[in-house]
């Protein structure tokens, strides 16, 4: 069982813009497509008060604040049960699955979030939640370095980052000597 996938799926969803239902339909892109032609209204209300909860896991765990961060994921892990499966394809491929006991996607999408994260927390510890430290960003992320040295979400985010406090230091070094 791939529990570091489930907990992608908790940075997938704080991460995600739930603006309507088409940004759900697009937070179950590939693998779980079948999630947005099944999801409603209620889901999507569902899945942002969850988004603002696991954003708080994170917060929590960078924060250095273990204790807070354990029990807001216990608390989710007790809205949103989970429920193993077994399932496959052909006989060949069986592998489990954790579901949700609930009847809407919303609480399938979020016990297999929530019980992976609660997982990689147990196995890495919060220390390895990560907000990005591009300002202009926010995203959160799963440090997976293995120095736990990581402090932005992208690559994307860390360059562009490097480049403004470059340019930043360029200006005050030029601001300095034109003085």
């Amino acid at each position: 069982m791939n529990f570091d996938a489930y907990a992608r799926t908790a940075v997938e969803l704080v991460n995600a813009e739930l603006d309507d239902l088409d940004g759900l339909k697009s937070l179950f892109a590939g693998e779980q497509g079948w999630m947005g032609d099944e999801a409603t209204d209620k889901d999507l209300a569902g899945l942002r008060r969850a988004q603002r909860r696991l954003r708080e896991v994170f917060e929590y765990g960078t924060g250095g604040r273990d204790a807070e961060a354990v029990k807001e994921l216990n608390s989710l892990l007790e809205a949103y049960p989970v429920q193993p499966r077994i399932s496959g394809h052909d006989a060949g491929d069986w592998h489990m699955h954790v579901t949700g006991r609930g009847a809407l996607v919303s609480a399938e999408y979020l016990a297999g979030a929530v019980w992976g994260l609660a997982v990689w927390l147990c196995e890495y510890g919060s220390a390895r939640f990560g907000i990005c430290a591009d300002e202009r960003c926010g995203n959160v992320y799963l440090d997976t370095s293995s120095n736990n040295c990581r402090r932005f979400c992208s690559e994307r985010c860390a360059t562009r980052s490097h480049v403004a406090a470059h340019r930043a230091r360029k200006r005050a070094a030029t601001t300095l000597t034109s003085a």
